[in-house]
């Protein structure tokens, strides 16, 4: 037995095809496929408004936050099905830098139409004001899609300083683990709190996120248990790192 047997696994950083343009796996099959993989949970974390959507953004807005909630609630419906924890937050996009906002709900989105013209000033106010978590997602990627790495220190609550698609054997995209190496040492400069995710897109799981000794009740539990460095181990599903000696 290792020890992530005894531990309870989440998947941070999760998309799926019904709002996130470049996902293929639907969100009911991403939770199948997380179950299948040994996770305890998963949030979906699909592309908004300002990211790679797949939903009209020209919709009035109750509609695109209908739509756009369509793959969290597939995949919530299946992990009903299976005894999965599946929660809700999404990955907002400004030209290319992206945040990973967990807390505020689809009921929340729907009350706040002004979060879809956010500065990320502002949306870590709106974010922070409900007791939610902003992390800084793969800060230091660097692709076609994004014009400059731009950091927000004043502005986020952590940093993503594990994106398996950086360092996983199976990844088939945006392979450099430097990328990691740098986002933790911007984290440890900072003193932030540190999050580890997949950024999986397809029914074929990485493996990577975030390992608790205990299971988390909801989205909430989840921003609580980050904030407090809960976190027992950080993976990208080949190597796991201690997070108190991160």
């Amino acid at each position: 037995m290792t020890k992530q047997d005894v531990l309870y696994k989440y998947e941070t950083h999760l998309h799926t095809r019904e709002s996130s343009a470049c996902a293929t796996g639907s969100g009911y099959d991403m939770a199948y496929a997380a179950k299948e993989a040994g996770y305890t949970g998963i949030i979906v974390t699909d592309h908004n408004w300002g990211g790679n959507t797949r939903i009209d953004r020209d919709l009035p807005w109750e509609d695109f936050v209908e739509a756009f909630c369509k793959g969290y609630e597939n995949a919530l419906r299946a992990g009903q099905e299976i005894g999965l924890d599946v929660f809700y937050g999404w990955e907002a996009g400004y030209q290319g830098t992206e945040f990973l906002i967990y807390g505020p709900d689809k009921n929340w989105m729907l009350q706040h139409p002004e979060i879809k013209d956010a500065s990320v000033e502002e949306q870590f106010g709106l974010i922070d004001d409900v007791g939610g978590l902003v992390i800084h997602a793969h800060p230091f990627r660097e692709e076609w899609y994004i014009p400059q790495v731009r950091l927000y220190p004043d502005y986020v609550h952590g940093v993503e300083v594990i994106n398996a698609t950086h360092s996983n054997s199976h990844s088939m995209s945006h392979n450099d683990p430097a990328y990691n190496t740098l986002a933790l040492a911007y984290a440890k400069e900072h003193d932030f709190t540190m999050t580890a995710g997949s950024d999986i897109h397809g029914v074929n799981m990485f493996g990577g996120g975030m390992l608790f000794d205990r299971r988390l009740k909801d989205i909430h539990d989840f921003v609580k248990a980050v904030k407090n460095r809960e976190c027992v181990i950080l993976t990208d599903g080949e190597e796991d790192f201690e997070y108190k000696l991160l």
